[in-house]
């Protein structure tokens, strides 16, 4: 009976001492993994290139598939232990990297512990930049692009964020048109919240931003074989109405920013072609300054921006021969058809309403719509010149030019619908001024609803009404 009741108390014993054993072990192995989730928050990287193990290898395919499906609790460990062991393992290490960290972000409990999930997410972008910064498909650029966006989202305490403008920036020159046009369009955000943080320091700053984003924006807008084309348009168009609005393109303040520049850059034929685009793109064409920019880039090297500029100093100073000479060189320079067509109407109106040269406006609203059918304002001006016109001595005769005229609104009309409202204006008032039926009568080469070729420079047929 003692024998047995002493076997008892030892298997008793035994049975206690295995529980103990078991929840120390449970216990110790919650406390290794609540220490390598402490340990990860600050990863180590060493200097000296990492040696790619198996393990790391399985480890790597064990988060990639876990992220993959966006299991990111599972994906966690093994992610951290190949970016702690070897980060120069595999480019998927950064590429699932921000995912990962951005989902431990989201599930962090307190302050202090997304303010440490932060700068591991900043130090993963510098790692990636370390071991793969020479990656032909994500080079630097494009990490400094990615830093920069995840700055952006996750840094809201930083209202200028400006390492993140430094960022962006970097990225853009250095990706061209192959930058993410969010990464442009953040870029263009965070320029023009640092202007509006104090418009004195960074006017100028500003004003050079917007010409980075923009020149981009417009080379990937034009490229008919980019499939981002319509997007980047719609960006473009944005960013306009931003600039434009934060009254940095006002141009007297271009004019007191860079007049210095161009005196003292007047040898210096990009600075002078950046400053002539930005004065033309914020409609500053009538500066003094943008003349003195395109004056001396005409004379170093001509170009259809500089003889348009040149074009519209002489303009305003009132050598409307000058400007036409000029706007042709331009004509015989530009590569873009929308600018072409405006030289060309620049120089149709230039010609009519300065120099009375009808046949020669006519003529240059006449290879302007070569280039640009749809224009309404060039078949507009040629109405109006016909109506200006008296090609006869007989006064009957001479209001036959008001038929041409009013075909040539009804026609601007047509491929233009924009003009419609003063379209209908010049048909209304013109009309009033047709032949009668009386006068017709007494006329044996007119007859109602009978063709008739109106004489003289105009030389167009008509309908007789």
């Amino acid at each position: 009976m003692k024998t047995k009741s002493l076997l008892i108390a030892v298997l008793c014993v035994v049975c206690v001492m295995s529980c103990a054993a078991q929840k120390k072990t449970k216990k110790d192995k919650n406390a290794q993994k609540t220490e390598t989730v402490q340990e990860v928050k600050k990863p180590v990287v060493e200097d000296e290139t990492p040696i790619i193990t198996e393990e790391c290898i399985m480890n790597i395919s064990l988060f990639q598939q876990s992220a993959k499906n966006k299991q990111f609790a599972d994906a966690v460990e093994p992610w951290y232990q190949v970016y702690n062991t070897c980060p120069n393992a595999n480019r998927a290490i950064y590429t699932r990297g921000d995912d990962i960290i951005g989902w431990q972000i989201e599930q962090a409990q307190t302050e202090e512990e997304k303010a440490q999930l932060k700068q591991t997410l900043m130090q993963m972008y510098d790692s990636w930049n370390k071991w793969f910064g020479d990656d032909p498909l994500y080079p630097t650029a494009y990490i400094l692009g990615a830093k920069g966006m995840d700055y952006c989202r996750y840094f809201t305490e930083d209202e200028l964020k400006e390492p993140a403008y430094n960022w962006l920036k970097e990225s853009i020159k250095g990706m061209g048109v192959k930058s993410s046009l969010n990464v442009i369009n953040k870029f263009a955000e965070l320029a023009n919240g640092l202007y509006k943080s104090d418009p004195e320091k960074y006017a100028e700053q500003y004003i050079a931003d917007y010409q980075i984003a923009t020149e981009v924006l417009n080379l990937i807008a034009s490229d008919p074989t980019n499939k981002y084309a319509n997007e980047a348009k719609a960006y473009k168009e944005y960013i306009d109405g931003t600039f434009a609005a934060s009254g940095a393109a006002d141009c007297a303040k271009l004019d007191e920013l860079y007049a210095k520049t161009v005196q003292a850059n007047l040898n210096d034929l990009e600075m002078l072609g950046k400053i002539m685009k930005l004065y033309r793109r914020v409609g500053c064409t009538e500066s003094d300054v943008y003349f003195a920019a395109a004056e001396a880039s005409h004379k170093l090297q001509p170009t259809a921006e500089s003889a348009a500029g040149c074009a519209a100093m002489s303009a305003k100073k009132g050598n409307y021969k000058d400007a036409i000479a000029y706007y042709d060189q331009a004509v015989a320079l530009a590569d873009d058809d929308d600018d072409k067509a405006n030289y060309l109407y620049n120089n149709a109106v230039y010609a009519f309403n300065n120099l009375g040269q009808y046949s020669v406006a006519r003529q240059y609203a006449r290879r302007s719509l070569e280039v640009k059918p749809d224009q309404g304002r060039c078949y507009m001006l040629i109405g109006l010149m016909y109506a200006a016109s008296k090609p006869y001595d007989d006064a009957v005769l001479n209001k036959t030019v008001f038929w041409v005229a009013v075909d040539k609104f009804v026609k601007a009309k047509q491929v233009d619908p924009s003009v419609t409202e003063e379209a209908n204006k010049f048909i209304s008032s013109y009309s009033r001024y047709f032949p009668t039926t009386e006068e017709i009568f007494f006329q044996p080469e007119l007859g109602k609803g009978k063709p008739f070729t109106v004489g003289g420079w105009i030389g167009e047929t008509t309908t007789c009404r």
